[in-house]
């Protein structure tokens, strides 16, 4: 399916922040690279984007887009940008005899709304709107500068930033017919009106316009510093992860997203991150090895500025849709093995500071062991609980990496390496048990 963009206009209320709006980086991309890396994580490939005001330079920067990162970007040009925005599309009207998905140039959302949108099935020539029903409670929205929408039955009866009575807001996502273009036409000849909302009007009245409702998904119209400001915050909270466990959570999470706002600005990449963050992991076994208090502090304090750099490499890639599954597996492989170097540091540090028990050395063991099988169970049980926390919003905790090399770091600090093995030994053994537990009910209940 080919996806037509419109990012003609100024944009004049976030011209602080660049001269062509649709260049302005948000969160190390621009807002039209980020539009366009989402619906390629859709699974659009094509797409046409209609340029205006300082097209130049937006051209230029689609052309490196589209070598960079493969993707087919047809141009469109409107001299007529300061129009609103219907003419922009009927710019496309030559290119596109097919259905096709349309996108507004600033709109930030969750890309599932795109991926289930685009899989629905059209009636002739028929519009498919997704609609926000959440006109209560979605904060994101600026009331007064919001298209509203009023649906009944499923079907937009009226639509427009004034009318009256409503009942959702227009997202900006459309999945359209070249029955648009038309619409389009009659608007401006009758109503000489060149919104596209004015086209959808036109469409509404002959009962063509389906509603899709998003069901609380994200999406934010960026377009003043006010709505920057939120869009950069929500991307910025997006990046916590149901797997978190709560050193993550409340401790790595927050710092880890202060780092990652530094480095999506520059050109290093997530691989490099997770490479960095395991030197610093093998530096802090090497100090453990050292011996003394001050080396054991440098080393625990070591391996957790690592824990927390570990999170970067992840929200760079997530943030600037850089994800691969050999990133991911590479990311675990160096986890892996700083695992191993802290954790056999850490014995040897205990051994030599106890006199060489052989008990301190079986007590390290038994936390290496269990850490290891700790890892190696996480990927089955989050799977399984997956489906469990979709059901039960209570309470939940998962006990994995972060939790083991906090206890380290706190074991550093109050000099007693010892009973941070043991702990960790105690904990990562008992949570394997529970998860074996866990999913042997699971695969009984199946």
């Amino acid at each position: 399916m080919k996806c037509l963009i419109i990012a003609a206009g100024k944009g004049e209320r976030l011209s602080t922040r660049g001269d062509s709006k649709p260049l302005v980086p948000l969160l190390g991309l621009t807002l039209i690279e980020r539009v366009i890396l989402n619906a390629k994580k859709s699974g659009i490939t094509d797409f046409y984007v209609v340029t205006g005001y300082n097209g130049k330079n937006v051209r230029l920067f689609l052309n490196n887009l589209s070598r960079e990162r493969n993707i087919k970007i047809t141009h469109i040009i409107n001299e007529e940008w300061e129009k609103e925005n219907g003419v922009s599309v009927l710019k496309a009207e030559k290119l596109l005899n097919e259905n096709f998905i349309l996108l507004m140039g600033d709109h930030i959302f969750n890309g599932n709304i795109l991926k289930q949108l685009k899989n629905e099935k059209m009636q002739e020539k028929e519009v498919i709107l997704a609609i926000d029903y959440c006109t209560d409670s979605n904060r994101l929205v600026d009331i007064k500068d919001a298209t509203k929408v009023l649906v009944d039955k499923g079907k937009v009866i009226d639509i427009g930033k004034n009318i009256i009575e409503y009942n959702a807001y227009d997202t900006g996502i459309f999945l359209c017919s070249p029955s648009i273009f038309t619409a389009i036409k009659t608007s401006i000849n009758r109503n000489n009106n060149t919104s596209l909302s004015g086209a959808i009007k036109i469409l509404a009245e002959q009962g063509k316009v389906r509603a899709f409702d998003i069901k609380n998904s994200f999406w934010i119209d960026v377009d003043d510093e006010k709505a920057f400001q939120t869009a950069e915050n929500c991307l910025i909270d997006k990046l916590k992860k149901p797997s978190d466990g709560p050193i993550s959570k409340y401790l790595n999470r927050p710092l880890s997203t202060k780092i990652t706002k530094y480095l999506i600005k520059t050109d290093i990449t997530p691989n490099q991150i997770s490479v960095f963050s395991f030197i610093l992991s093998l530096i802090s076994s090497s100090i453990f090895f050292l011996g003394g208090y001050i080396a054991l502090l440098a080393g625990g304090i070591l391996a957790q500025i690592s824990s927390i750099i570990d999170g970067c490499d992840g929200e760079v890639a997530r943030l600037k849709y850089r994800e691969s599954n050999f990133g991911g597996w590479f990311d675990a492989v160096l986890d892996r093995y700083a695992d191993a170097f802290i954790l056999f540091g850490l014995t040897y540090h205990a051994f030599i500071s106890s006199g060489n028990s052989i008990l301190f050395l079986f007590i390290g063991f038994m936390a290496i062991i269990g850490s290891f099988m700790n890892s190696y169970t996480a990927d089955k049980y989050d799977g399984l609980m997956k489906e469990r926390f979709k059901s039960n919003k209570g309470f939940r905790i998962r006990i994995g990496r972060d939790v083991r090399i906090f206890l380290i770091f706190v074991g550093a600090i109050i000099n007693q390496p010892i009973w941070a093995l043991l702990l960790i030994a105690l904990l990562m053994n008992i949570e394997n048990i529970r998860r074996v537990v866990i999913c042997y009910k699971s695969h009984k209940a199946a």
